[in-house]
């Protein structure tokens, strides 16, 4: 037990800091006034989310170690500072060169710091709601551009873009900064206050602990990281165009569809919870193949139809899965590899997120480039995709029954 430890005011903090972070998912406001004030094309633009994105692995790996070593108060601080900074100098770009390195690479790094640290910190305060505080945690991340979007649009239409960069970068940075002073490192083997521990029914998962190299010798990890990877990809296609899909494909106006990023980051950060929830109940597996098949089926409301309600179902419907994908898999690698690695080990599965959010915008900009801003065949890859998720969980699934099989035998 440890009394000075609220876990709760960590968690709440935690959810502060990724608040900020989660700005990325707001991009889409900035980019099409970014590219318009600039003459940069919108796929050279997006580029900046896609790097952003891909360098997450390096930091979520480096954030998990110190964060195993117990010093996730000083990177998540590090992380959340980084991110503000670079979202900042991101107002002052004059070449692309320069937003790639601000936007993509200092945002990325200081956001997987942040991200990496604030997760595995808090799962580890949370033995007894795995799902539930990684849905919270990664809500928190989800979440901010419920705040972010309606601010950035409505900054932007006052004082233009780049000082909407700056002015929202700064205070990204005070209050990561302050939220990181409420952060305080998990205890090893940490047992909430009043989580009741049976003797001789330990909780299996905490007996497991694989570092890094036994989970690479693992068949679940490639099926996890490769689930992870198509899970994501639909939720990135969207969280990085939904507001040039609702310009080009509903006839929304640039403010209307600054609602609708919002709508999509209410329903990630509901996701996350919900999910997270549910997965407790009903199992991870279990969970993920409902996301997938809803997945699918959103896909080809957004396809067949063209309407208001038709934009809306689907952005709701992703939305969620999104943040399901996001809160669910965090618990699916701590409940294979054990939580004392969890920081390198997730951040280490983390890089199929991170290939999918470099491809995802990229060719969903690029298809719907070729076709006038239509994204219906965009949409039908994110359905090829997705089937592919459902079907790996299904051996997953398999493979999973079969040790269990051979561990009784």
């Amino acid at each position: 037990m440890h009394k000075d430890l609220n876990r709760w005011i960590v968690l709440i903090s935690s959810m502060g800091i990724l608040m900020c972070t989660g700005a990325i998912y707001a991009f889409s406001i900035l980019a099409g006034p970014l590219s318009a004030d600039t003459g940069w094309t919108m796929e050279n633009v997006m580029d900046a989310f896609a790097i952003n994105a891909a360098v997450g692995p390096i930091p979520m790996i480096l954030g998990g170690f110190l964060t195993d070593k117990g010093w996730s108060k000083w990177s998540i601080m590090a992380g959340g500072i980084l991110f503000g900074l670079g979202f900042t100098l991101s107002g002052t770009a004059t070449s692309l060169v320069q937003l790639y390195f601000y936007y993509g690479i200092m945002g990325g790094i200081g956001q997987g710091f942040a991200y990496s640290g604030c997760l595995n910190n808090t799962l580890r305060l949370f033995p007894d709601k795995r799902g539930l505080a990684s849905g919270l945690i990664t809500g928190g991340m989800g979440g901010a551009a419920i705040i972010a979007a309606p601010i950035a649009n409505s900054l932007i239409q006052n004082v233009g873009v780049h000082q909407t960069f700056i002015g929202m970068g700064l205070a990204y940075t005070l209050i990561s900064f302050l939220c990181s002073l409420f952060i305080k490192a998990a205890p090893k083997d940490f047992i909430p206050k009043n989580m009741p521990v049976i003797q001789g029914n330990t909780n299996k998962l905490d007996l497991k602990n694989n570092n890094w190299r036994e989970m690479l010798q693992s068949v679940n990890f490639y099926l996890i990281l490769f689930m992870l990877a198509m899970g994501a990809f639909s939720g990135l296609m969207i969280a990085s165009n939904a507001s040039p899909i609702g310009q080009s494909m509903f006839g929304l106006t640039a403010a209307a569809a600054a609602g609708y990023v919002s709508l999509y980051s209410l329903s990630n950060t509901l996701g996350r919870v919900i999910w997270g929830g549910i997965s407790d109940k009903l199992g991870r597996s279990n969970t993920i193949n409902i996301m997938y098949s809803v997945i699918i089926l959103t896909f080809f409301v957004l396809i067949f139809i063209r309407s208001t309600a038709g934009f809306t179902i689907g952005i709701i419907g992703l939305g969620l899965c999104f943040g399901g994908v996001m809160g669910v898999f965090p618990s699916l690698v701590m409940e294979n590899f054990g939580p004392r690695y969890q920081g390198v080990n997730y951040g280490i599965v983390f890089i199929g997120y991170s290939v999918s959010a470099y491809f995802a915008p990229k060719i969903a900009a690029s298809m719907a480039a070729s076709a006038n801003g239509d994204f219906t065949n965009a949409f039908y890859v994110a359905i090829i995709v997705a089937a592919g998720g459902l079907a790996l969980n299904i051996v997953y699934i398999l493979n999973k029954r079969k040790n269990i099989v051979l561990s009784e035998i």
